[in-house]
């Protein structure tokens, strides 16, 4: 009888004196295993991304001619409309370069603009991860803000040799100093605890009393760009809920976050171009 049991518990004696031993075991060896399995998987989640890519190409191509006319010319509206958009851009830059120098304000930092794919997804209740086919053969360095067209989509926490890890901002994990449109009194936001089947949400606290949001009223949150890593203004949701906190000093809230992060196929990261002045 005691051998059949001791073969019975064999698996879960094994398997506690592995993770005794890795409990032992030194951090730095920790680390370069991580890095090392983390490389070593970096190829094959990058030729699935291509494939996927490559799929996409493919299906593009057997679309009717008429269709790609359609669209053709919608591009052409856009690029005009860009284009447009550019000049004003222009216009606006030198107006706040004037402004920094007739004040003597010091300079907003400055950004690169890198383009990259998502190779992968690794959402779960405990964080919520991109990882990027760009790392530092692009130079991509880590605490850089991550954006699309719809705002935030989070901060670069990993940096590997062709790939990097971003943490969404709906991940529990992500805090960024945050303020209410029209409104320069600073806020905090958090991520929350999202799934697969509810839409993405957030959390903000230390709201001013006099600032009111409902479901049907809703304030847009913006980046604060105190701390200098996220410029400012740019959108992170929409506040739909604020009630007084605990302490009844502040309020705190609930943020609807964009849909489409839980599927995006294309990000920019906003490399600094003096990571000094972050």
């Amino acid at each position: 009888m005691l051998p059949k049991r001791f073969d019975q518990a064999r698996p879960f004696a094994t398997l506690g004196l592995i993770v005794l031993v890795w409990l032992f075991v030194p951090l730095v060896v920790k680390s370069f295993t991580r890095v090392t399995f983390f490389e070593a998987q970096a190829p094959f989640a990058a030729a699935s991304s291509y494939v996927q890519d490559l799929q996409e190409f493919w299906a593009m191509r057997v679309r009717p001619k008429n269709e790609m006319i359609e669209a053709g010319r919608d591009l052409a509206r856009l690029n005009a409309s860009y284009e447009l958009r550019l000049q004003e851009n222009d216009q606006l830059q030198n107006e706040i370069l004037r402004l920094e120098n007739l004040l003597k304000l010091p300079p907003l930092p400055a950004f690169r603009f890198e383009p990259a794919r998502v190779a992968r997804r690794d959402f779960s209740g405990w964080w919520q991860r991109l990882v990027i086919r760009k790392g530092a053969n692009y130079g991509i360095t880590v605490g850089a803000p991550v954006v699309f067209v719809g705002g935030v989509v989070g901060r670069v926490t990993e940096v590997h040799a062709y790939t990097s890890v971003v943490d969404l901002i709906t991940s529990p994990t992500f805090r960024l100093a945050a303020a209410a449109e029209g409104d320069p009194r600073p806020v905090s936001y958090q991520g929350g605890l999202n799934d697969s089947f509810r839409a993405p949400r957030g959390t903000v606290e230390f709201v001013p009393l006099d600032i009111y949001a409902t479901a049907t009223a809703t304030r847009r949150l913006v980046t604060s760009g105190l701390g200098g890593v996220f410029p400012p203004g740019l959108t992170i949701g929409e506040i739909t809920m604020l009630e007084p906190s605990t302490d009844g000093l502040f309020k705190t809230g609930e943020v609807r976050l964009d849909e489409r992060l839980g599927s995006l196929t294309e990000v920019t990261v906003l490399v600094p171009l003096n990571p000094l002045e972050l």
